[in-house]
């Protein structure tokens, strides 16, 4: 099975070789029809602390890297 790959935004870089993505997901509510935005934070490993709070990253499922992390910052290639 495939990792899954989100995008998001750089809302905290405090932390060594850590940051944390704000990722938005957009859905139609079943009742109203109208677009609903819902928001999640994910804590993400960087390795070389390059991310910095506002940039446009993607982040990519891993295994466990402590009890917060599961994904990883993916480089720009």
């Amino acid at each position: 099975m495939p990792k899954r790959v989100l995008q998001g935004t750089v809302v905290s870089d405090v932390n060594e070789k850590t940051v944390v993505v704000r990722v938005e997901r957009r859905f139609t509510h079943p009742v109203m029809r109208k677009t609903v935005r819902r928001t999640k934070k994910y804590h993400a490993h960087d390795e070389a602390n390059t991310a910095k709070v506002g940039d446009a990253v993607r982040i990519e499922e891993c295994a466990p890297i402590s009890k917060n992390k599961r994904w990883i910052l993916v480089p720009n290639a």
